[in-house]
């Protein structure tokens, strides 16, 4: 299968005004077509030697692989945490619909 054009980048926020009004600012400079923030989770794991259980919810940026590292770059910049979690994901295949409008709205 050929390396798609799309991807998904994963985050996690505090909570939800932060993961907002980073989301918010990422579509508004269409480095991201559509931004999906979860309702709140609880996370577990080890910082500073230390087990944490945190509330936090997860965002899925949704844009073009050209695009993901300046949407990262953006979402740092922004973002609360010392050392915040993004990963990407690559998108295999998906409605053309939907792709078709996912590029328009990260074109500039």
């Amino acid at each position: 299968m050929p390396a798609s054009e799309f991807v998904l980048v994963y985050s996690t926020f505090p909570d939800r005004g932060s993961a907002l009004k980073v989301c918010q600012d990422l579509v508004s400079s269409r480095l991201a077509a559509c931004v999906n923030i979860s309702a709140p989770m609880t996370s577990v794991y080890e910082w500073d030697g230390k087990l944490s259980c945190d509330e936090e919810v997860a965002v899925l940026i949704k844009t073009r692989k050209s695009l993901a590292d300046a949407a990262i770059a953006a979402a740092r910049a922004a973002h609360p945490y010392t050392t915040p979690c993004f990963l990407t994901l690559a998108v295999q295949g998906g409605d053309p619909d939907y792709l078709a409008w996912l590029r328009a709205q990260t074109s500039p």
